[in-house]
């Protein structure tokens, strides 16, 4: 055979070609760059097609009273250190009763070899209780209520950040992300060190601003107002995407429109379109699937304590939404596997996900009029 031959005999030139196939985001796997903490995701939107077999996380069917004496987050109950709650009738913030971090707590002795170190963790932990009823969330209380939580945030960052370089407000809503107690609350953790992920978004942060001049979620809001393909919901102030290197099937970055380092810095007009944003996307969350919808959701800001006086004009105030849900209300996206050992995926586009998120109604599943017929 001719060194130039096909198998079949025809010389190569003759066998047809493969037509070019031209590359859909939907249908073809590819890996997307996060600048914010430098890593890759990769993108395989055509395994949604695939059937689940599968776990199945059986719907919450326990009604949750408006009142329970014996939750220690309720008005006038009593915590596990012996403390009486008092009768409040909004927000309530007070120390955590098993803190993660203590304000005292004695350094490690020094190492004796380099891949054994270990280093001293201060701190403050308190609980922030959003709302004195129970069987109510944050997309079903009104917009006032919401505001008297954000002001909180900002007023608790205030005060930690004056001692500690770094203060992580975060909420885990649903016995699925972890939650042990379902009265509407979330955390505040204040640390003397500086965590993985901030220390990653502040060196991503001030490479990006050193060579282009600019805050990188600044013009990354810029954009993707612009381009629209991942905008879920737009204010006068706030911006709600789906980000170009999302993770998790519908997660949602918050930004504001200006340029904001920290919590503290929203004007009283910026604060009160917070509150109707955020209400705005959790009740699409919740409708998505007609669930109480759940999710870890957390602000990062730039760093406080000695920090603060630091250059920080590379730094865009914004919240992370991680919700797990992907199918349905029972079936969810495990970070297993690949995911641990290689690299984050995902199973649809950040521009599908967007989509679903930006098309669904704002009033809310439970308010809305059912179908007598």
């Amino acid at each position: 055979m001719a060194a130039n031959a096909a198998p079949s005999g025809k010389p190569e030139e003759q066998r047809p070609q493969p037509e070019a196939v031209a590359f859909q985001a939907s249908e073809h796997q590819h890996i997307r760059y996060n600048p914010l903490l430098d890593e890759w995701v990769l993108v395989s939107a055509h395994r949604m097609k695939r059937p689940w077999q599968g776990h199945v996380d059986p719907l919450p069917t326990d009604t949750i009273p408006r009142h329970d004496p014996k939750n220690p987050l309720c008005p006038g109950a009593v915590r596990a250190n012996g403390e009486v709650n008092p009768n409040y009738e909004g927000t309530f913030l007070f120390n955590n009763d098993f803190p993660a971090l203590q304000p005292d707590a004695p350094s490690p002795g020094p190492s004796d070899h380099p891949l054994f170190r270990a280093e001293a963790a201060r701190g403050v932990c308190k609980v922030l209780c959003f709302h004195p009823w129970s069987d109510i969330t944050l997309p079903l209380m009104s917009i006032p209520e919401i505001r008297a939580v954000i002001d909180t945030w900002a007023s608790v960052t205030e005060e930690l950040g004056s001692q500690y370089p770094w203060v992580q407000i975060f909420e885990n809503k649903g016995t699925m992300m972890g939650c042990s107690n379902p009265h509407p609350h979330c955390q505040v953790w204040a640390s003397s060190f500086l965590p993985d992920l901030a220390r990653r978004e502040e060196q991503n942060q001030r490479t990006y601003k050193k060579q282009h001049g600019g805050p990188m979620l600044l013009e990354y809001g810029r954009q993707e107002a612009e381009r629209k393909e991942r905008v879920v919901l737009e204010s006068e102030h706030w911006l709600v995407l789906v980000p170009f290197w999302a993770v998790w099937p519908f997660q949602t970055l918050l930004l504001p429109r200006r340029h904001v380092k920290r919590l503290p810095e929203l004007s009283s007009v910026e604060r009160d379109d917070l509150a109707s944003i955020m209400k705005r996307l959790l009740t699409k969350y919740d409708n998505l699937f007609e669930t109480s919808f759940p999710y870890s959701m957390g602000w990062h800001g730039a760093p406080t304590g000695a920090e603060a006086e630091a250059d920080c004009d590379h730094w865009q105030l914004h919240a992370h939404y991680y919700p797990p849900l992907l199918r349905s209300a029972t079936i969810r996206k495990f970070m297993v596997g690949y995911e641990l050992l290689a690299q984050a995926q995902r199973d649809l586009t950040p521009e599908q996900a967007a989509e679903r998120l930006r098309t669904l109604p704002e009033d809310h599943y439970k308010l809305q009029p059912k179908d007598s017929s």
